[in-house]
């Protein structure tokens, strides 16, 4: 069986090419039918905090990646490190050596007559290595705590890991590793390492480029489908022209056979692009549990809605959302009474003569229906404009700017039903008087 692992150090957010490694060893798990396992890489007792592994065990489970064995805590795993070690001393093949600075550290040996060692990579295929020009190294710190490469190595081992698919920039520690486990009379897993991210630029992706960490992608409000879809395409294509993956999708095509090689660029259009695909491609339900987890986060202070209320509003306005960050402001109108009036709007529209009075026949008329529905809502205002003999137009667009703050929106009528007769009316009244004290 296929077994895998996710092993982030809790020293900080997580950034995009660490997501990445999540999601191609979640997708090659669940295609193999496999298991997809976690573990904490928190042996820096200097930079890793509880904060920062919480962060790892929420990001993963809004993005949808369960794991199915651990988090296993490398902290919590010393005696296995140690009794490693203490086999290698047994065997001679490790030595005790005193650092004034440092102090008491067991170092592993080198094979003096390894000249070659051979990485074989499942992405970059044959690597090899001057053995060489590696020396003696540390596996067990002074403090008791292993390295990083020797704690990876026992913990792998002990967890069975069938498959390592990690960053390129770990090509480097994999000679090392390959000695360990030879010295442990142990098989190496297979290894795949994947190509760097770049910016758009083709320099090195950083904050630059766009916000590079999980959370505040969280915080945009892209939904964690469009991230895994996007970070999927970053280094992997199904091998057609589809972009566009569900999860299903991907998790049915995935392959490390058709990673490539070369490095990837970020592009945050694609990803605004997907987000917007993938909301208008959800379900009622689907997006009103992110909108509703989404504000909650971002928004407390934001009028709740019901799930009718949301299905209303999706129905409306799905082909209209790029992220779910648009409710807090393109359509904040919906949940506050701070949003803002476009300046161009107030002038070309509310400013025109004849208006505010307009404007207060409109909320006379709306404020008596019994039925605030879109039919009825239509209704009402179009027997105004046939009534005061002016077409249509000139009554939506004070209407609507009034109301929403802005010229463009979907159907006023369906609009104007989301909001509420309540509020419609307050709004009108409002932008009546606001106009008339400028004029």
């Amino acid at each position: 069986m296929v077994r895998v692992r996710f092993a982030p150090a809790p020293t900080g957010l997580m950034h995009v090419g660490n997501v990445r490694t999540a999601v191609y060893n979640w997708l090659f798990a669940r295609h193999k039918d496999g298991k997809f396992i976690l573990r904490i890489e928190d042996t820096d007792r200097t930079r890793s905090t509880p904060e920062a592994t919480q962060a790892i065990l929420d990001g993963l489970t809004w993005l949808g990646l369960n794991w199915d064995e651990g988090p296993f805590f490398q902290s919590q795993r010393l005696d296995l490190y140690n009794e490693a070690a203490q086999q290698l001393l047994a065997k001679g093949l490790a030595y005790y050596r005193e650092d004034v600075e440092k102090g008491r550290a067991v170092y592993l040996k080198m094979p003096k007559e390894a000249k070659k060692i051979v990485v074989s990579d499942l992405i970059h295929d044959r690597i090899v290595f001057d053995g060489r020009l590696f020396e003696d190294f540390v596996i067990i710190k002074s403090d008791g705590f292993p390295t990083y490469n020797f704690a990876c190595v026992v913990d792998d081992i002990d967890l069975k890991i069938t498959d390592v698919i990690r960053g390129d920039e770990h090509i480097s520690n994999t000679p090392r590793q390959l000695v360990i486990y030879e010295s442990l009379e142990q098989s190496p897993p297979r290894f795949a390492h994947l190509p760097m991210i770049l910016g758009s630029d083709g320099s090195k992706l950083s904050k630059r480029h766009g916000a590079t960490s999980l959370e505040e992608y969280k915080s945009r409000g892209f939904p964690p489908q469009a991230l895994v879809n996007f970070l999927a395409l970053l280094g992997w294509s199904p091998g057609d022209n589809r972009e566009f993956l569900s999860l299903d999708e991907l998790m049915a095509e995935f392959s490390l056979a058709r990673i490539r090689k070369t490095s990837s660029q970020f592009d945050e259009n694609k990803l605004l692009w997907l987000s917007a695909e993938h909301i208008k491609n959800a379900n009622p339900e689907e997006f009103t549990r992110w909108a509703t987890e989404f504000l909650s986060e971002r928004a407390p202070d934001f009028e709740r809605k019901d799930e009718a209320w949301w299905g209303r509003f999706f129905a409306l306005y799905r082909q209209r959302l790029k992220t779910l960050g648009d409710l807090i402001t393109k359509d904040r109108f919906f949940f506050r009474e701070d949003f803002q009036y476009e300046p161009q709007a107030v002038d070309k529209v509310l400013k025109e003569e004849g208006v505010p009075e307009l404007l207060a026949e409109a909320g006379k008329c709306l404020k008596v229906l019994e039925d605030f529905s879109p039919q009825e809502i239509e209704k009402a205002l179009r027997d105004l404009a046939q009534k005061k003999g002016i077409g249509f137009g000139k009554l939506a667009q004070p209407v609507r700017v009034a109301t929403t703050g802005t010229r463009v929106s979907a159907s006023l009528f369906e609009t104007l039903g989301l909001l509420g007769k309540e509020r419609t009316f307050k709004r009108l009244s409002r932008a009546m008087k606001m106009v008339q004290a400028q004029m």
